[in-house]
């Protein structure tokens, strides 16, 4: 296998409407090393990794891979350019097996066209035993772990000879011993066929251990790019955490008596929790990729499987699904907008009033009583434009994201505690300052409280009052918002 020339990022720059994310970016890597990206979320690491594979073209500037010069890539010639990416979602069809994976799309064939299965199996077979993994080329991609599936994806990547490889959270769900097998492969495949690795991750730990260098983004500019042995955990916090003085603190009252109260409380992975959430509170809770923070979410909405006590105004909540979950007083609002919470083809007059329609249809329904609920509510949540019959899917992320966090401010029903997994999520930074005001008007009401999880330290200190930390499931502390984000940090990486 040839070995690569490097990569070289020369002024990159990329808007969207009218906001400068990328703000010119440069950047040398050279081949044979592990080059980790960081940076706070928002800072232009995934646009900058979207430039690089084809998902988006750059505006201006120039990328250099193998001595060749190129203004922007197509999935297809960033791929033809020598370039290959690693989502943390993988890219494997389930019900094909190990081998056929790997060579999907450059398979091995005779002069008439047929598959050469038998060198395919072979040939697969040999690249994983070079990986030190022994997998048997005819199991399914259904039938493997997570982790194995990582390394199948790995595989796939390398049998089309790239230059560049990088791997964007590549660690997010593997075990920790899976996680080691897998560091130790990305150390040799930079080694040993001298590619260009990029590895994206928060787990800052990992760094320390795979890469040899280390590039911080701050505000689409490079902050700097140092080499992995004049560095320390805590100079990775500060770099892509630093000290801020200016915070978003708004009054609100003083937390009063318990509302909801946590006894021995697990989900499926996260636990045990124990905890009480005051009245007009907000919670935050904090982990890394892996820490379980959805899954408690998900836990406390009856999602997912729980156990434990939780008590609101000391009556006993029954968690047991969704639906039961919110009878008992809780609303939920999932991370993934558009798989989860919105849909789409509907009109946004019909997603604000979907959870409420029993009830409005009782004994009749009013479309003037709808449509004045809508009105009222869409002039709280600030939704644009006010539109009751545009379509859902043709809002803004900002304004989609009122509007589902909208279906709990019609005062509909009887839900006082308000459950949000990373409320923010694809949303521009005026409307999430926005919708941190509508988080602080919930809580506000009596007999009210708001719990959320967020990957974003800046927005956990800036919105909560507490903030539950979460390690491997586990709770690692309870602190006040005060702490900091360097600390916070720390805190989630021990």
């Amino acid at each position: 296998m040839a070995l690569s020339t490097g990569l070289e990022i020369r002024n990159v720059r990329k808007s969207f409407g009218g906001q400068e994310v990328l703000k010119g970016v440069n950047l040398a890597l050279q081949p044979g090393r592990v080059h980790a990206l960081l940076g706070p979320n928002g800072a232009g690491k995934s646009t900058l990794l979207s430039c690089l594979s084809g998902a988006i073209m750059p505006d201006d500037g120039e990328i250099v891979i193998a001595g060749n010069s190129y203004r922007g890539f197509t999935p297809a010639s960033a791929f033809d350019a020598g370039t290959a990416i690693i989502y943390q979602h993988f890219q494997l069809i389930d019900q094909l097996s190990i081998a056929d994976n790997i060579f999907l799309g450059r398979e091995l064939r005779y002069p008439w066209g047929a598959i050469r299965f038998k060198e395919q199996n072979v040939r697969a077979r040999e690249m994983l035993e070079s990986f030190g993994v022994a997998l048997d080329p005819h199991r399914l991609i259904e039938d493997l772990s997570v982790g194995e599936q990582q390394i199948v994806e790995i595989a796939r990547a390398i049998i089309k000879e790239p230059s560049v490889l990088i791997l964007d959270e590549p660690t997010a769900a593997l075990s920790e011993s899976e996680v080691t097998l897998l560091l130790d492969l990305i150390r040799r495949l930079a080694e040993d066929h001298g590619l260009t690795i990029i590895y994206v991750t928060h787990l800052l730990r990992e760094v320390l251990e795979v890469a040899d260098a280390v590039t911080v983004i701050r505000d689409g500019h490079v902050l700097w790019t140092r080499d992995i042995d004049e560095l320390s955990l805590s100079d990775l916090v500060q770099a892509i955490a630093p000290d801020r003085t200016a915070r978003e603190k708004a009054e609100r009252r003083e937390p009063a008596r318990d509302i909801i109260v946590f006894e021995d409380f697990r989900s499926s992975f996260t636990g045990p929790v124990d905890l009480a959430v005051r009245d007009g509170e907000i919670l935050g809770i904090f982990g890394l990729l892996g820490s379980g923070r959805t899954d408690l979410l998900e836990g406390l909405a009856g999602v997912r499987r729980n156990s434990g006590r939780v008590s609101l105004d000391g009556r006993l909540m029954r968690l047991n699904s969704p639906a039961a979950a919110q009878k008992s007083g809780i609303a939920f609002v999932a991370s993934d907008r558009k798989e989860q919470s919105l849909f789409n083809e509907l009109a946004a007059q019909e997603n604000l009033l979907v959870p409420h329609y029993p009830a409005l249809s009782s004994p009749l329904r009013s479309k003037s009583r709808e449509a004045a609920i809508f009105e009222r509510t869409a002039n709280i949540i600030g939704l644009l434009p006010p539109d009751p019959d545009k379509d859902a899917g043709t809002l803004s992320g900002g304004n989609a994201q009122k509007l589902v966090v909208g279906r709990w401010l019609t005062g509909l029903d009887d839900t006082c505690i308000l459950v949000l997994d990373e409320p923010t999520q694809g949303v521009d930074v005026g409307a999430r300052h926005d919708l941190y005001a509508l988080f602080r008007k919930y809580a506000s009401a009596s007999r009210h409280a708001v719990i959320f999880s967020s990957s974003d330290p800046e927005e956990v200190i800036t919105l909560a009052d507490r903030i539950v930390v979460l390690v491997a499931g586990e709770v690692a502390g309870v602190v006040d918002a005060d702490i900091g984000e360097e600390a916070l940090l720390t805190l989630a990486h021990s």
